[in-house]
């Protein structure tokens, strides 16, 4: 099982007299966590919301198989069985920690003609966000929100799933508290993309690397592990 993408995006800056033009080639795994790293400005977050559909790029998407992508035809985002975690949870301030899980269970049945079925009491129980249901967001630290935030993405039964420098908006206290939740990820039979630059990331999360240099240059694989060991 694999992920395939061929896609170009070109737009304007903010400067009239320029324009970045993105190229993205690359088979990812369809299995553990591949990390898409690089300097900022290199096209990671462009490329992940392009695999999800929310920045329209021209070109082919397949994942693990079906087609999300190709020519004339375009899966809407809200189509596509996945998950998406931003920089910052974006959970729902008026509901409770539950209600955002149901409401990501509800908005798969909704999206998905078969959903892909989801034992969310073993990932409350992963994340350990058990304690927290009944609390609301602004009464949850940062890396609490975040595990609220993933919990929330994978109980809409995504295919796959996608991250987004989920750490990057935390304080080093908050990191090291949710680093061990998003190693235990790995025991998921889910492909998981995941966009940061932080080498303790890539050191602690990746089973694939992704280098991007600079908008249009190849996509690197710069490694794959397996049972700890580089090849």
């Amino acid at each position: 099982m694999t992920i395939e993408a061929r896609l170009e995006l070109s737009y304007a800056t903010p400067r009239e007299d320029q324009r970045l033009d993105f190229k993205f080639e690359i088979s990812l795994p369809g299995q553990g966590i591949t990390v898409i790293t690089g300097p900022s400005g290199a096209g990671k977050t462009t490329f992940l919301r392009c695999l999800a559909g929310l920045t329209r790029a021209k070109g082919f998407v397949s994942v693990n198989g079906r087609i999300w992508q190709d020519g004339q035809f375009f899966l809407p985002t809200h189509r596509r069985p996945l998950g998406y975690v931003f920089q910052e949870g974006a959970l729902f301030p008026h509901l409770t920690v539950r209600q955002n899980l149901d409401y990501g269970a509800r908005r798969s049945e909704k999206r998905i003609r078969n959903p892909r079925v989801v034992d969310m009491d073993r990932f409350v129980g992963i994340l350990g966000i058990g304690h927290l249901m009944e609390r609301r967001p602004d009464n949850l630290s940062g890396g609490e929100r975040q595990r609220v935030a993933l919990a929330r993405a994978l109980a809409s039964g995504p295919e796959i799933l996608f991250l987004d420098e989920p750490l990057s908006a935390l304080d080093q206290e908050r990191k090291n508290e949710i680093m061990p939740y998003l190693k235990s990820l790995k025991t998921l039979d889910l492909p998981i993309v995941y966009v940061c630059h932080s080498k303790d990331e890539i050191d602690h999360l990746a089973g694939t690397i992704i280098h991007m240099e600079r908008p249009g240059a190849p996509m690197r694989a710069l490694a794959r592990f397996a049972e700890g060991r580089l090849f």
